[in-house]
């Protein structure tokens, strides 16, 4: 083979010759390796014809610092011939962070690698993401062994074609409703609800307005039942690994907890349809990222009891560091690493959180009152412009230094009113601000003092199934709604697209034409 004059190249013999006869190696590469000439060429249709590679993975921008090129991850095996080769595309969805870089770097999401590694070890072929190209197909005279990804996968998204007769005569493209045939697999009576003939072959008209789908959708017979098969596969992963979770230990490894529970929920969910469980993963690992895993590592490393327990925040004033306190009772400030306390509040004092709800609500209330009182009657020119303080704003004592000069003053009775009727407003929201201020300190106390004596099952029970699967359960509620959401955003675009056709635009233009036209002729100008 002859020498390489490319740097990348070097790399890439480099790790050809380090192989053993059976042994596998990767590497990075820019995609110029794929396609490039000369010299490199050679190389590539000599690489080929070896049957050395075995797969290549395109990667976007900006995904490694410093590096602004896409870069291309290269397969390779021994000496083992291979008739077929994976070429795999995925540019997008991924995650744009940091400020420092233009553009901005990007990270691979958890969700992104386990598809990868999935569709590259079983050999799947997915349509705009991944394909098994024949090695005929690579050698022939067309393609002279270029392994530019584009050239082989066509990962561009199919485009959305307007119907020019719809749009002249009206109706909706059957081919559009047809289109969304993945929903209607699974939503049969849900299309008839929505769609009816009009009266012209391979079009039809819409049964309900825009504005209703959204409920109509989630609110169907069908959509409920397909609700159920996801909660009672949900359900039956709950149960699987409630008990596991609560016999969590100083001998757990919470990357092999979390390996089981991914790959399971992954598992359980790759049967359903219109769901795609790596979207379930990503949920489960994002929550594993926040909050889940500095759990798991704490009750591994100081056992459930003493996690639980509450501790002093942190200050630090030469680093400027100062936790945000979850309690403050009798001025001391508590931090509640592993139970919030909103937890025992929802599960032990619900009555008592209930009654602070609506102590703010009436606090709420008194603050939109006297919100609207200033504002018709302390504005500017208004009646109560003197009473404003220095900031422009009404208050109690600006509303009673107003009050004691016009006292004396017979001819401001009405301004005298108004002040009265000020101060009774902010009165009543200060009320209701002590009100919510002690009710909420006795409340924390409790939650306090209830915290000391919780027992080893209730704190299980409130972190595994009131923190943690709710938590989960929560995410899987918004997938199903997604799953609602994308069905009626794309019904209301193709509804909204041929609601009014040519006809009915051309009379639109006339009328108003003939309603400018009468209006310039009142005005005196003629056309």
């Amino acid at each position: 083979m002859p020498p390489a004059k490319n740097g990348d190249y070097a790399f890439l013999l480099h790790l050809v010759t380090s192989l053993k006869s059976r042994g596998k190696g990767a590497i990075i590469l820019p995609h110029g390796v794929l396609f490039r000439g000369n010299r490199e060429a050679e190389i590539r249709r000599n690489l080929i014809q070896r049957g050395l590679i075995k797969g290549i993975i395109g990667l976007p921008a900006n995904l490694f610092y410093g590096t602004g090129i896409p870069l291309h991850h290269r397969h390779r095996q021994g000496r083992r011939p291979a008739s077929r080769r994976r070429f795999h595309d995925r540019r997008e969805p991924w995650i744009h962070q940091g400020r420092q870089q233009e553009p901005p770097a990007r990270t691979v999401r958890e969700q992104d690698i386990h598809r990868i590694v999935d569709v590259f070890t079983e050999q799947i072929e997915v349509p705009r993401y991944s394909r098994m190209v024949p090695a005929a197909e690579i050698t022939s005279e067309a393609n002279d062994c270029n392994l530019n990804i584009p050239r082989h996968i066509d990962s561009s998204e199919p485009e959305d074609l307007h119907d020019l007769e719809a749009h002249l005569r009206g109706g909706i493209p059957n081919r559009d409703i047809d289109a969304l045939g993945g929903y209607w697999s699974v939503f049969p009576s849900i299309r008839e609800a929505l769609f009816e003939d009009c009266g012209r072959e391979g079009y039809s008209k819409a049964r309900i307005g825009i504005q209703e789908l959204k409920t109509a959708i989630p609110g169907h017979e069908e959509f409920r039942e397909f609700s159920k098969r996801v909660w009672d596969v949900f359900k039956n992963w709950r149960e699987i690994y409630r008990d596991r979770l609560r016999r969590i230990h100083s001998g757990t490894v919470p990357k092999f907890l979390i390996a089981e529970l991914s790959e399971d929920i992954l598992r359980e969910f790759t049967d359903l349809p219109l769901i795609d469980p790596y979207d379930v993963y990503q949920r489960l690992m994002d929550y594993w990222q926040e909050t889940m895993q500095d759990d798991v590592y704490l009750i591994a490393g100081e056992g459930w009891r003493d996690a639980a327990k509450p501790r002093g925040i942190v200050e630090d004033k030469r680093r400027k560091l100062k936790e945000t306190p979850d309690l403050v009772v009798k001025r001391r400030k508590y931090k509640f690493d592993l139970i919030p306390p909103e937890l025992v509040f929802n599960r032990y004092y619900a009555e008592e959180s209930t009654e602070i709800e609506s102590l703010r609500r009436k606090c709420d209330a008194a603050s939109r009152k006297l919100e609207e009182f200033t504002g018709e009657h302390a504005g500017e020119d208004e009646l109560l412009e003197e009473a404003l303080n220095d900031k422009g704003k009404l208050t109690r004592p600006s509303a009673t230094a107003r009050l004691r000069a016009i006292r004396t003053e017979p001819d401001n009775e009405e301004e005298h009113k108004l002040l009265d009727q000020c101060l009774a407003l902010l009165a009543a929201e200060a009320d209701a601000a002590k009100a919510i201020t002690a009710a909420q300190a006795g409340l924390d106390a409790f939650v306090l003092e209830r915290q000391a004596y919780l027992s080893d099952a209730e704190i299980k029970s409130l972190v595994v199934e009131d923190k943690w699967l709710a938590t989960i359960q929560a995410a899987i509620e918004s997938e199903l709604r997604n799953v609602a959401q994308r069905l009626a955003t794309r019904i209301a675009q193709i509804e909204e697209r041929y609601a009014q056709p040519l006809p009915d635009l051309e009379r639109d233009v006339e009328t108003y034409s003939r309603k400018v036209e009468r209006h310039l002729e009142k005005m005196g100008i003629a056309l």
